[in-house]
């Protein structure tokens, strides 16, 4: 089966009905805005403090044990001391006195030691339970906010989706419809601008992208639509009125 020739015309006719699908598609990502990053932010935000807040649960939790664990060690070197004052009265000499002694103190540093890694770890403790409660307080709040935008998102999604599969396999055959040398220049020319605009009529004598003023004689030649021609000061295709208005003729 021959392959089917395409007279520059149709070449041009082939890329503007392209544009049309490409900027009918943009408006949908616009009417959808910043909402797919911010739900994907604030899923991330929310993941990041629910992993801090279980690693500080877990030090709490383990906090408790160790206070627990302190206060029995306070409570044998006290147990010792009494059985060591206890001993105090059976002594035989100055020696064993002395040996008793040294190991009372030794349990009262301990004890004195002990409480005050327990008063500091108190206080790191109290900084992290307001750590928590602020965690918790502003991951209940994004959790509010993420919803509120997952159901704008997912009404915009609905209400348009339809039209996006409509317009999305329209683009399939309307890539087909254009030679690979175009669609690739097509493509660059599209990313370069923010507008995604790589093909545009003349407007007002001007480049309907950069209004730039066309010649008169370049007008002629763009009208003529004997090849074609881009914009020399911003490199968009251009077209003439007609070309431009097929689509809206056909679906008129």
């Amino acid at each position: 089966m021959a392959t089917k020739e395409y007279t520059v015309e149709d070449k041009l006719r082939g890329l503007q009905h392209l544009q049309d699908l490409c900027s009918k598609l943009d408006e949908i990502t616009i009417l959808k805005g910043e909402l797919p990053m911010e739900v994907s932010d604030l899923e991330d935000e929310i993941a990041g403090l629910e992993t801090r807040t279980g690693k500080l649960q877990a030090e709490l939790d383990n906090f408790d044990a160790d206070m627990a664990e302190k206060r029995n060690g306070i409570k044998d070197a006290e147990a010792m001391i009494k059985k060591y004052n206890e001993q105090l009265n059976n002594v035989k000499n100055n020696r064993e006195y002395e040996a008793l002694n040294k190991e009372i103190e030794m349990q009262q540093l301990e004890i004195q030691l002990t409480q005050k890694r327990m008063r500091d770890a108190e206080n790191d403790v109290e900084s992290k339970r307001a750590y928590l409660d602020e965690a918790k307080t502003a991951i209940a709040t994004k959790k509010e906010e993420l919803e509120a935008k997952k159901n704008e998102l997912d009404k915009i999604i609905k209400e348009t989706e339809k039209e996006e599969k409509k317009i999305i396999k329209e683009l399939d055959k309307a890539h087909e419809a254009v030679d690979e040398r175009l669609l690739k220049a097509f493509n660059r020319i599209r990313k370069s601008y923010r507008n995604g605009l790589a093909v545009v009529t003349i407007s007002r004598d001007s480049c309907g992208g950069c209004f730039s003023g066309i010649p008169p004689q370049r007008k002629l030649e763009i009208r003529s639509r004997k090849k074609i021609i881009v914009c020399e000061h911003c490199g968009r295709i251009l077209v003439d009125e007609v070309i431009a208005g097929v689509e809206e003729e056909v679906e008129a």
